[in-house]
């Protein structure tokens, strides 16, 4: 059997998904029941030799094994044309040596999908790319559209909150997209039947939608949960008070108590995230952050150079 990368035209370098893209494309163009009427030997063994190739490739450790021999046969130095051409009958020469093993899987996988017959295929693929409808003695091709992929960039309450999106398809179609609350950075919402049309009258693919989350200049998510950093006086720090915080869902009124400090953390229960679906919403941790006047008046100064216990607290002693 010849390189499997070679046969379906590729190199070592292609993804999976290239990989299954090149036998898609060449097991339509050789399978029996694509050719319209009997076909010919030729087309069968190229069918066959392509589905062989596949196999290999699609299986991790199979390709990983055929990768490395071919790596360790490229790495030793090739024998002398006089060597090669005297190796002793039932031998293999030493440049044959370390690709040996992997020619006889590839034939093991070949003589597997030859035993299978071309309306027997062996792939689990076949069941998407050949559904074989016999009308007026014809076999009709039949397979699924692809999927096609779409990024969409929303704000973040809506995000949190859920939202109606209109999309632009390919084609200039207008789609409205709900967006579930509580939709995460990269999750895909799939629309039914708006990909590519399928062949023979099998379903179209869908539309898969990459939700893209812009950044809040406050709230920040973690999890189910909710951070944001609310700055407050001195007298509300001191002497405590009732203030009013954003949420994602609306303003809430925040009771902050007696002597709070910069770091002060408090927690407003169920007014994070909500996710659809669930019952247990996060939480929303709001922490405060002391801003003094940036001018000073004389009474301040005054009162902080008077203050007794102000002079002797130590706050950098672990420093």
């Amino acid at each position: 059997m010849r390189d499997p990368y070679e046969i379906l035209g590729l190199t070592p370098a292609a993804g999976a998904a290239e990989i299954k893209s090149a036998y898609r494309r060449l097991a339509k163009r050789y399978h029996p029941d694509a050719q319209g009427h009997p076909a010919g030997a030729a087309a069968q063994a190229r069918f066959q030799e392509v589905t062989a190739a596949y196999n290999l490739l699609k299986d991790a450790s199979s390709r990983a094994r055929f990768d490395e021999e071919q790596r360790l046969r490229k790495m030793r130095p090739r024998p002398r044309r006089a060597a090669s051409a005297e190796a002793a009958p039932g031998t293999s020469s030493f440049e044959e040596a370390p690709f040996s093993r992997s020619a006889r899987q590839t034939e093991h996988i070949f003589e597997a999908t030859h035993e299978a017959g071309p309306d027997k295929p062996s792939d689990d693929l076949f069941s998407d790319l050949f559904q074989g409808l016999r009308s007026a003695g014809k076999r009709v091709f039949r397979a699924r559209g692809d999927d096609r992929t779409y990024r969409l960039s929303i704000p973040f309450i809506e995000a949190a909150t859920g939202a109606k999106k209109r999309v632009t398809l390919d084609g200039g179609k207008l789609l409205d997209v709900r967006i579930p609350a509580g939709v995460e950075q990269g999750q895909q919402i799939r629309l039914r039947g708006q990909g590519n049309e399928g062949h023979g009258g099998a379903e179209p693919g869908d539309a898969l939608i990459e939700v893209d989350i812009e950044p809040h200049p406050h709230f920040r998510r973690e999890g189910l949960d909710i951070h944001l950093t609310v700055p407050v006086t001195l007298p509300e720090a001191v002497l405590g008070a009732k203030i009013e915080v954003p949420t994602v869902s609306g303003p809430v009124t925040l009771t902050i108590p007696k002597g709070a400090n910069t770091g002060t953390k408090l927690r407003l229960k169920g007014k994070g995230i909500a996710p659809e679906g669930r019952t247990v919403a996060g939480d929303q941790y709001v922490t405060l952050e002391l801003h003094l006047p940036e001018v000073q008046d004389e009474a301040l100064r005054d009162f902080a150079a008077g203050w007794a216990a102000g002079l002797k607290q130590a706050p950098r002693r672990d420093f």
